[in-house]
Order: structure tokens, then C-alpha cells, then sequence
């Protein structure tokens, strides 16, 4: 039993030390500070930009939906229905100034990286196509040269009287006289 407890810890250890794992958490407590700075902006300044075009504050803003939406005094209690339409375009509006901050400093900034690094990468790769190529040219070469050298042929013929098989290698077997 005592197995299984150590096998479930060290998997939770895992668990827990693997890189994603801690990005994640990064990501979420650097979300909630930036939450509570953007929700300071739309609280201190927009709202009062908002509102001073009217004579309350954003999240004042409210209209009656039934009845007179009166306050008693001494219950505290709303008389009709009160729809608080200003708080709801308070959190649009928050939520329309993350997605801006965070796709004008993360994304867009991020996938440009990646597309330099891309674009970078696919010109490695080019290259390195291009080397290969040369190298299959020269190896070629040497091979029609050899060719040449044992028929004594032109390099490059391959002709059916070459004596190469279509597979590249001589049809007829090696004399062993040569290889001495």
C-alpha cells in the first residue's frame, strides 16, 4: 500500500514540476494582476469620461424596467425593476481594453517572432536543400566520370552501350583484376 501512496506522489510531483504546468500558473496570477489594472482604468478613468457626458458616473446608469424604481428609506429595498446598464457597459468595456492590450502586446508581437523565425528557419532549410543538391551533382559527376574511366566512354553517357544496367550498377560482373 505504502507503493501506491509513492507512486501517486511522485506522479503528482510530476505532475506539478512539468513546464506547462508552471506557465499556466505564471499566466494566471500575472492575468489577475493585469485584471485588476485594467479594471482600475475603466474604474478611474473611463468611466468618469463616460459619465461626464452625462451626470453620473458609468455604473450609475440604470433604467426602470416596471414601476417607479424607488429606494425605501428604511428597508433599503428597490420598488420595481432596476436594470444597471451602465455596469454592464462597464465590463464590455473592460473586457474590449484586455483583448486590445493583450492582442496589440502578446499576440501580435508573438506571431510576428514566429513568422521571423519561421521565415528564418525555411531559409536554413533552403540552403541546406541546395547543398544537398550540389553534393547529388558532384556525386554524379564522379560517378560518370568512374564510368567513363571503365568503358572508356564519355562522362555522362549512359546510353545502352555504356554497359551501366538501368539500376546504376555495370551489368556484367566486376573482373577481380581490377580491384588489385
Amino acid at each position: 500500500m505504502s507503493e501506491k501512496k509513492v507512486s501517486l506522489l511522485e506522479g503528482f510531483k510530476a505532475f506539478l514540476t512539468r513546464g506547462n504546468v508552471i506557465d499556466l500558473a505564471v499566466a494566471v496570477v500575472i492575468g489577475a494582476a493585469f485584471t485588476n489594472i485594467v479594471n482600475a482604468v475603466v474604474k478611474g478613468v473611463i468611466n468618469p469620461l463616460v459619465g461626464a457626458f452625462g451626470t453620473q458616473d458609468l455604473d450609475n446608469y440604470s433604467s426602470c424596467l416596471q414601476g417607479p424604481c424607488t429606494t425605501d428609506p428604511k428597508t433599503g429595498e428597490m420598488d420595481g425593476i432596476e436594470i444597471l446598464w451602465g455596469s454592464v457597459l462597464s465590463a464590455a468595456l473592460s473586457f474590449l481594453i484586455t483583448a486590445a492590450v493583450v492582442y496589440f502586446l502578446m499576440v501580435l508581437p508573438m506571431a510576428k517572432y514566429l513568422a521571423r523565425r519561421a521565415a528564418t528557419q525555411a531559409a536554413k532549410e533552403g540552403v541546406r536543400e541546395t547543398m544537398e543538391v550540389s553534393e547529388l551533382e558532384v556525386l554524379k559527376e564522379i560517378r560518370d566520370a568512374l564510368v567513363a574511366q571503365r568503358t572508356g566512354g564519355e562522362p555522362g553517357s549512359h546510353g545502352p552501350g555504356s554497359g551501366e544496367a538501368p539500376g546504376g550498377t555495370d551489368g556484367a560482373a566486376a573482373d577481380p583484376r581490377e580491384d588489385r
